[in-house]
C-alpha cells in the first residue's frame, strides 16, 4: 500500500511550497510507507530511491530542484512478497503518461494476459502496479483516455482480485485521478479513510493527496469515480471510474 500526492499548477512551483505547511506531516506517513519513495515531472524525468523519504539525504534537495507546473510523488509501502528495489519503485513513466498507484492487484501475473505484450515486454520491475499501468495503456491505445481508463479498471474489477486501484496519472494536458477501491481490503489496523483522497483547488492549481494527514477543508473523491483535471482550465469533471 501507498500514499499518493500530486499537482497541477499555473506556473513553476515544488511540492513542499504548493501543499504548504503540513508538508512535514505529509513526509510523516513514510514511516510507515517505508519501501521507497519517487517523484516524476510534466517532462517525464522520474527520480526514486528504495529508501524511506523521511530519512532520505536526497528527498528535500530533489524535491526543491523539482520546479514544474505539474508532479506526481509517491511513498511505497510494498505489497507483500515484492521486492524492495528501485525498479519496483514509483512512478513509472511511458510516453506521455506518469503513473502512481496505492494498492495491490494478486497475482500481479494475473494482469498479462490483458497487456499488450510489447508493453509488457518493457517492465523493469515486478510489481503488479507497473503492470496495472500497462494495462491501462494498453486500453487507451485502443479506446481514448477517458474509455481506455475505464475499460482497464473494468477488466479488473470484474475479472481479477485487487484491494484498491486507486491511482494518479499525470499527461502534459490532463491529470487524471482513479478512485476505486474494496474497503474490506484495507490493510489491518489501517482507518477507514485510509484509501480516501482529496482534493483542493484555488486560483493556483489543483492538490491531490491519499489520506491520514490533515486535509481539513479538502473536496473528497469519492470512491468509485474517475476525476478528470483540465491542466490550462483547472476545469474538474467527474467520471463513473467503471
Amino acid at each position: 500500500m501507498c500514499r499518493l500526492l500530486g499537482y497541477v499548477s499555473d506556473s513553476k512551483t515544488d511540492f513542499p511550497t504548493i501543499v504548504g505547511a503540513n508538508f512535514e506531516e505529509f513526509v510523516k506517513l513514510s514511516k510507515v510507507h517505508c519501501d521507497g519513495w519517487g517523484i516524476t515531472d510534466t517532462s517525464g524525468a522520474v527520480f526514486k530511491e528504495a529508501t524511506p523519504a523521511y530519512s532520505s539525504s536526497d528527498f528535500m534537495e530533489v524535491l526543491k530542484k523539482n520546479q514544474t507546473d505539474g508532479s506526481l510523488l509517491h511513498f511505497r509501502w510494498a505489497t507483500s512478497g515484492l521486492p524492495v528495489n528501485k525498479d519496483n519503485s514509483h512512478p513509472f513513466h511511458y510516453g506521455k503518461y506518469s503513473f502512481i498507484h496505492n494498492g495491490g492487484i494478486v497475482p500481479a501475473e494475473s494482469l498479462d494476459p490483458f497487456v499488450d505484450p510489447s508493453l509488457l515486454a518493457l517492465s523493469r520491475g515486478e510489481t503488479d502496479s507497473e503492470k496495472y499501468f500497462y494495462l491501462i495503456i494498453t486500453e487507451i491505445k485502443k479506446h481514448g483516455e477517458i474509455k481506455g481508463i475505464q475499460s482497464a479498471l473494468k477488466i479488473i474489477t470484474t475479472q481479477l482480485k485487487f484491494s484498491s486501484l486507486n491511482a494518479m496519472i499525470l499527461t502534459p494536458t490532463t491529470f487524471y485521478i482513479i478512485s476505486e477501491y474494496n474497503q474490506e481490503k484495507r490493510p489491518e489496523g489501517e482507518p477507514e479513510d485510509y484509501y480516501e483522497l482529496f482534493y483542493r483547488k484555488d486560483n493556483n492549481g489543483v492538490l491531490v493527496a491519499s489520506s491520514g494527514w490533515n486535509q481539513a477543508g479538502w473536496t473528497p473523491i469519492l470512491n468509485h469515480q474517475l476525476v478528470e483535471i483540465d491542466r490550462t482550465s483547472f476545469a474538474i469533471q467527474i467520471h463513473p471510474s467503471i
